[in-house]
This record gives structure tokens, sequence and C-alpha cells, in this order.
């Protein structure tokens, strides 16, 4: 046994019930932590290389040191391992893989030993500390916590959580907000990591779920699920949006945010300095949700292109400085809250475009129709907008037309199919000066024209175009800095989709011989299985 006294024995055992008591942990870790330390003071003695491990009785306090050697068949270490013949010597039962214990004589731990073991208790506890209080925190994330602020470090507010410390970041600070030390704040936990050190709390006060909390806190509707938030979008202290649906038909969900003269929505408001909300009603249709979202600002049209997630928004003239908002804000959180980008025009600028448009269309066709301008504007009138449309369009589409008759149709659709041959055989030909090769000019899918447009790429080759990603030749959008940045499409004038230019890569990729084509194409059967095995398993985890 060591020279520990018996105070001193009793002595152990209360400051490590006392250290647990203090920062809430598991007395038994705290033992763990001296007997650790202990032991690492008594390799400082006996020697750094050995095995030494100190032992504290729970009840007693008594404390044992002993070195632990490994029985091996060829030791390489010969303090912390020795051969089944020696291991005999000492113990004549002993086996391969068997530790023997030697126990070791008491000894005086100096002040250095102290010390060092005080450091290795406190390491220990300070991690038991921090894994209790990520055990702890770990599932309240997205709640709102009460704390108070404890200290500020380079504009960070350190806040007291009661069992644990918080960090609130600067940048997830509200606006021209200042806190000082003892006031009380309300923040969302945002995220929760567990770090051997640092911060491991991270709350927030601009992220917009923590508006969505604090109406669930002031709305009993939506605590109860009666009432739904759907979308928030949120500029810091300034302004913000809320979508909300009501699941109850005799429930107005933004009469139910609002409150009576506005108790409800104002209480939110004061927490949030004065930030204003713009509640409005959440609608599954994107086009009419975005006019609400856009309030106070009226529409006059709205454009919706599903493919490129873009909205094109038309408003009165009066109107534009409205929609757009102080610094492009009201746009930007209508933008946020819909997750489409918006595009806004004028009514000016929304007609002088389509006479553009009209013109471009009208001057195409008196070209490569050889007709006169009254002709070529009948059929853009009519809605056609290309060669294609006029060449193999029903003829009695055509002949419809006032002013129309079936021959005049007919010669239309003769002189459309000549002039697209022709194109057609330009853009062949001039391909073929660049050096595209018979494999791609072949590929049952491209015009001519996209071919053309593909070479003066630098794709010349079937190989070539199996290398192409869909988005290179449709276009796409792509978020950089989180904002969606446009990319434009080699084949994208041709109004190629996505999907379009998948099933051309993948078809390439099939002729070259890079896919096998059974892979691509499911069988009817196998999808009809998967059908019914899914279907069984909702029905399953329904029941």
């Amino acid at each position: 046994m060591s020279s520990v006294t018996s105070a001193n024995r009793l002595e152990l055992l209360q400051i490590a019930d006392a250290v647990a008591r203090e920062k809430m942990i598991d007395p038994a870790l705290v033992i763990e932590a001296m007997e650790d330390s202990l032991g690492k003071a008594a390799r400082s003695r006996y020697g750094a290389e050995y095995d030494i491990r100190a032992k504290i009785d729970r009840k007693t306090g008594d404390l044992a040191l002993t070195r632990h050697r490994h029985v091996v068949e060829e030791p390489e270490n010969l303090f912390t391992e020795l051969t089944l013949a020696d291991a005999r010597r000492i113990r004549p039962d002993a086996q391969l893989d068997d530790d023997i214990v030697d126990p070791l004589p008491p000894m005086d731990f100096g002040r250095i030993a102290a010390q060092s073991a005080k450091q290795v208790i406190m390491q220990k506890v300070r991690e038991a500390e921090r894994l209790r209080q990520y055990e702890e925190f770990k599932d309240r994330q997205g709640e709102i916590i009460n704390g108070v602020v404890k200290r500020t470090e380079y504009g960070n507010v350190i806040v007291d959580v009661g069992r644990g410390e918080a960090i609130l970041r600067r940048d997830q600070l509200i606006q021209r907000e200042a806190f000082r030390n003892g006031d009380r704040v309300r923040a969302l936990i945002k995220e929760v990591r567990h770090e051997t050190r640092g911060p491991q709390i991270f709350l927030s006060r601009t992220a917009p779920e923590f508006l969505a909390e604090l109406f669930k806190m002031e709305v009993p509707e939506i605590y109860d699920g009666v009432i739904e938030i759907k979308a928030v979008a949120r500029d810091p202290g300034s302004r913000a949006k809320m979508g909300v649906i009501s699941y109850d038909s005799s429930i107005d969900p933004v009469g139910a945010c609002v409150g009576m003269r506005g108790s409800r929505v104002q209480a939110v408001v004061n927490e949030l300095q004065g930030e204003k909300i713009d509640i409005i009603p959440w609608n599954p249709d994107p086009a009419t949700f975005l006019v609400n979202a856009l309030q106070p600002a009226e529409v006059s049209k709205v454009v919706f292109d599903d493919d490129s997630e873009r909205i094109e928004v038309v408003v009165p003239d009066e109107q534009l400085s409205l929609a757009i908002g102080r610094r492009g804000q009201n746009v930007r959180l209508a933008t946020q809250l819909t997750g489409f980008d918006i595009d806004i025009l004028t009514d000016a600028q929304e007609s002088e475009r389509r006479q553009a448009e009209f013109a471009e269309r009208t001057q195409l066709f008196m070209e490569a129709l050889n007709v006169d301008e009254i002709v070529s504007q009948l059929l853009v009138a009519e809605g056609f907008a290309t060669l294609e449309e006029v060449a193999y369009v029903d003829p009695e589409e055509l002949a419809s037309i006032d002013g129309f008759d079936q021959s005049t149709a007919e010669e239309l659709q003769a002189r459309a199919r000549e002039s697209i041959d022709e194109i057609n055989a330009k853009a062949i030909e001039h391909a073929k000066e660049l050096g595209v090769e018979q494999s791609l000019l072949d590929f049952e899918g491209l015009t001519p024209q996209m071919i053309e447009t593909l070479a003066v790429e630098g794709i010349k080759t079937l190989e070539d175009f199996a290398t192409c990603a869909d988005w290179e030749l449709a276009g796409g959008y792509t978020t950089v800095d989180g904002k969606r940045v446009k990319d434009t499409g080699l084949l994208e004038k041709y109004d190629m989709s996505l999907e379009e230019a998948q099933t051309l890569v993948m078809n390439a990729r099939v002729q070259i011989g890079w896919v096998d084509a059974a892979d691509l194409v499911q069988p009817e059967d196998e999808a009809e299985d998967e059908a019914d095995a899914s279907e069984d398993g909702d029905a399953e985890s329904q029941d």
C-alpha cells in the first residue's frame, strides 16, 4: 500500500464526490481520473516504460500500485512483456495472453508528482463535463433557449445556459444588437457539436427557424399543428416574410398569427428588435404564392418556367420600385421564400420585348419564306415562331388563317421545308469543314444545326459527345456563395431539356460500348415487382 494516510484516503473519496457534484458528472469518472493521474505519477518514479496502474478502493479509499506485464511467445518490449517460462516462475499456472500483476511498494508523491496528478484530474474532469454537456443538448437542436450573458469575446457573446455554456457568434446577432454582462438573452440552438476544445453549443438569433419558433410560442394554433409555417425568409433586424397555411377552414392563418390588435406579431417584433414581418398565406401553386410574397406590390402577370426554376413577374410601371424594394430587399426575400429566381419587368419593358420578338420572327419568315411583311405578321400573330412549326404543322391549321387558303398553306410549307433543307445543308457542310466525324453526323437525335454548334465548340466525334454532361448541353443553375448562377448550355438555344440531353448522352455511350443498354432499361416485370414491393412496404409502415 502507498503511504497515503487513512485521513487522506477518505479525503480522496470526499474530493471525488465534491467535484462530481459540482460538475454534475459521475463520481466514478473522477476516481478513474485520479487513478490515471496517480499511475502517471508512479511511472515518473519507477520508470516511464513500465505499465504501472493505480487502483483506489471505492469504499475505503486505499491506494494500490501494480505493475502489469503481458505473456507472449516472443517479447518485443521487456518492460511490458515476458515469456511464458518467465511468467511460470512467478505464477505456475500462467498461460499465453495472461497478465502478470506485481504489487509495488508504497511511495511518497512529491510536489511535482502531485501537481502533475492534479492536471490530469482536471483534464479528465473537463472531458467528462463536456461529454455530459453534449449528451444533454444534442437532442435540443432547433429549440429556443433562455440564458444569461456571461461575457463578450471579440464580438461573440458567451451565454450561460444553466448546465453549460453556449456561444452566440457575432454573425448570428441581429444588426446593432448589443448585450452586456448579466443581460438575459433568448436564442435558437442552431448546432451542437462534440469537440474536445472550444464551444460545443452554437446559438443564433438570425436563423429563419428562430422566427418560426417564436411564433410557435406565441400562437397556440401553430403549436397545436392547426396552422403550419411553410416557409420563412429573413433580412435579420430589418424585414421578414413568412408563409403560413391553415388546415382548418374556419381559421384564418394570417389573422391568427397577427393576433388581437396585432398582439401576437408585436411580441415577436419586439424580440427581433423591431424587424417588420409580412405574414403571407401559403399556396401550393408557385405563381399564386409568388404574387402573395411580393406584397404590397401588385402583379399584372406571372410567367413560370418550370425547367429553369425561374419566374418572370410583370408589374405596372409605378409598382416597380415597390416590387423590388429598398436595395432589392422585397424581391430578395420573395426569392428566398419561394425558392425560385425572380425576374421583374414593367408592363412597358414586357411590351417592348414582345415587339422585338414579333419583329425578329417577322423578319425570319420574310427572308426564309420569301413573303411580304403582312403574311409574315399573320404567321407570327397566330403563334408560329420557327420554320419547323410552319413546315410540319397540319396544313388545315395554316389554311384556317384569315386570308390563307389550301394552296397558300401548301406553298408556304413547301418553301419552309426548302429553306430548312438549305439551312441544314449549309450546317452540315460547315461542320465537315470543322472536322466532324461521320459517327457524330449519323447519330440520331441531333439536328444539323446542333452538330454545327457542337463542332464550333470542339465536339467533333461521338466519343467527344459521350463525355458531355447533361447540364453542359441543356444548361442549368449552380449555387455560388449562396446565389444561383446560370450555366448556359451548348444546345440550350434549341430548347433542349435536361432529360433530353441525358437520354442523348446515354444513347451515345451505349452506341460506343461504354454502357450496356440492359443497364439503362428496366424490364417492365421488374419495375412492376418493385412497385408492388414498394406499395406493400408502404402498407406495412402505415399498419
